[in-house]
């Protein structure tokens, strides 16, 4: 499993408009193949920043299944409007033996 973290800036005042665009978008992506999950949070002490965090079955299943698509070209056309400037995509995997923490 793949954690996609897309760090996105909004444009001041365009918040919302990002929040409707974003639940026009998502199931472009949270209906191809390889998806696992995705779901978007906003920032408590920037509210222009927003991180989608997406798991994938793979690298190869996003970029694939979702990249090489004409479902990015879509996603990007609804929330272009309303970044302050390009998201900021960066891929995480579990580190083994991470169970440092347990309840």
């Amino acid at each position: 499993m793949v954690l996609e973290v897309t760090l996105i800036d909004v444009l001041p005042g365009r918040e919302g408009d990002f929040v409707d665009a974003y639940e026009l978008a998502r199931p472009l992506v949270a209906t191809t193949p390889g998806c696992r999950s995705v779901r978007l949070k906003r920032a408590v002490e920037s509210p222009q920043r927003f991180v989608l965090l997406a798991e994938w079955d793979s690298m190869e299943a996003h970029e694939h299944n979702f990249r090489r698509s004409d479902r990015l070209a879509q996603w990007r056309a609804l929330i272009a409007g309303s970044l302050a400037q390009p998201p900021l995509a960066e891929y995480f995997t579990d580190v083994p033996g991470n169970n440092f923490f347990t309840a």
